[in-house]
């Protein structure tokens, strides 16, 4: 059974570092098919299916270093959506984003902004996912909607998969 670590200086240890036990694996690591520990292998095999993506896309794990990623954009990003949007990309996929690529996460930036500003109610429920608070400084509609452009830009096939 995994039991979850709580208190500050805890909550991010397991990213890094996992306690394995030969019986049974972390939850996350089963979803992404880790072989058993009671042999050794050399290569894994490559995998795909559904429940990974929806993995990615919705653990609050997930959503919650897409919202650090979001807060970072605002703050170090620079002062335009295109600018904020290659920072992010510069960070999570060492390249430059495509003319293309910029304009697309533009558009689902304004699409989440007035989702948001509409709901602001479920705004505060996104950004308060996980276990640190976000950051009080930042416009909590305007972080919402930073948070999901940074959890598509995380879902990336680049980002995920080293080839």
């Amino acid at each position: 059974r995994f039991v979850k670590d709580k208190g500050a200086d805890k909550v991010y240890r397991r990213t890094l570092y996992t306690f394995l036990k030969r019986t049974s694996a972390p939850p996350e690591m089963s979803t992404f098919d880790a072989p058993s520990r009671e042999e050794c292998r050399v290569r894994r095999e490559r995998t795909n299916s559904p429940l990974q993506a929806l993995l990615l896309m919705n653990d609050p794990q997930y959503f919650e270093a897409a919202r650090f990623l979001a807060q970072r954009m605002m703050k170090e990003g620079g002062k335009t959506d295109a600018q904020k949007i290659t920072f992010a990309f510069q960070l999570t996929t060492t390249r430059k984003p495509t003319p293309k690529e910029i304009e697309l996460l533009t558009t689902s930036l304004k699409d989440h902004l007035a989702e948001y500003k509409a709901n602001p109610s479920a705004a505060k429920s996104l950004i308060t996912i996980g276990e640190t608070p976000p950051d009080k400084a930042i416009n909590t509609t305007e972080l919402a909607a930073w948070t999901m452009v940074a959890n598509l830009i995380l879902n990336l096939d680049e980002v995920i998969t080293k080839e």
